[in-house]
């Protein structure tokens, strides 16, 4: 597994307070390029405007915390690994 974020989406600081996330399948001019718009609250509370109709929070602790989010959403972890052999014991030797 990759320790690289996902390029496809990128978190685009427009102000002080305010953020976009923006997903690269789109071009610059399709109107689906903006996912969400992040409005910084107070220190430690942000606003989430889903522009896509998302299952994710509206509020959040931090706009990286809202990117991380939707690359999880959109990149859930695999499943196609074999399942991990548990070791088992034979029986008990039923006694006379």
């Amino acid at each position: 597994m990759s320790a690289m974020p996902d390029p496809r989406f990128q978190l685009r600081k427009v102000t002080d307070t305010e953020w976009l996330i923006l997903d690269h399948k789109y071009g610059p001019h399709d109107a689906r390029r903006t996912v969400a718009c992040i409005y910084k609250l107070d220190a430690v509370e942000y606003e989430v405007l889903w522009l896509r109709d998302l299952p994710l929070a509206s509020y959040y602790m931090s706009a990286e915390e809202v990117l991380g989010d939707v690359q999880r959403f959109h990149n859930p972890p695999s499943r196609s690994a074999a399942p991990i052999k548990i070791p088992h014991l034979p029986p008990l030797a039923a006694s006379a």
